[in-house]
């Protein structure tokens, strides 16, 4: 009996670090308008979710906030296949570099992809915990609301992602000390929404809806956590 508690134990221990390891994996390498937390199960026609009001806006970008040019020279292809050289979002890249020497926009891109699969599979799923992990506050507070009320309606919700075709840097820039990163995702699901009943009342679960999203990410390059965290989201054209 000895040896097989010790088996087990191994096996939950294992579990339970790999478990941990993913989580802090997502957006959590330091290498790297507005409408509420985004219901990709919804028709997209329908108008904002009640609830919702918390989730943080992208400020306007105005000429005192803009991303800080970096002084030194850059070779014209540095940001090849992310940014064309010497746009806004190649400088606002250089900025985010000069404060984080080991920021890396193509595993950024990574992490941020496998963090919205996750994040819109645990919307679904109002999985709670990996929600906390990922999302700034108020985003959080924005996203629990809505989960609150469809419980509340005994509704559910059945999400499969079939592809996600693109993921492409949109904004980026530095605020005081705050990294901002804006991400277009791309992307094909299978969604429905059913009552207590059973019943689908949004959305078909035989049939595959094209989606676009646009998030911001955020994170302090002055701080020792390296996690970027989802500050905002809309839907995008």
């Amino acid at each position: 009996m000895s040896d097989v508690f010790d088996v087990y134990t191994i096996i939950f221990l294992a579990l339970a670090v790999f478990i941990f390891l993913r989580l802090r994996s997502v957006l959590g390498q330091r290498t790297g308008r507005e409408r509420p937390p985004y219901d990709p199960y919804a028709a997209r026609e329908r108008t904002r979710p009640p609830g919702n009001d918390k989730v943080v806006a992208l400020p306007n970008r105005t000429p005192e906030t803009t991303a800080r040019p970096v002084e030194e020279a850059k070779s014209g292809d540095r940001w090849k296949g992310i940014a064309a050289p010497d746009s806004p979002v190649a400088k606002g890249l250089d900025a985010i570099t000069a404060d984080d020497k080991t920021f890396d926009p193509k595993h950024f891109l990574g992490g941020a992809r496998a963090a919205y699969e996750m994040i819109v599979t645990a919307y679904a799923e109002g999985d709670r915990r990996t929600l906390k992990n990922l999302l700034a506050r108020d985003v959080f507070d924005g996203f629990e609301s809505v989960i609150k009320e469809r419980e509340a309606r005994g509704e559910t919700v059945e999400t499969r992602f079939v592809s996600i075709d693109a993921t492409d840097i949109i904004g980026a820039e530095v605020r005081g000390k705050t990294a901002q990163l804006t991400v277009r995702f791309v992307s094909q699901l299978v969604s429905v929404t059913r009552d207590k009943s059973g019943a689908a009342i949004d959305g078909n679960a035989d049939r595959v809806t094209d989606v676009t999203d646009v998030w911001t990410f955020a994170r302090d390059v002055s701080s020792r956590d390296p996690n970027w965290k989802l500050v905002a989201t809309e839907a995008g054209q």
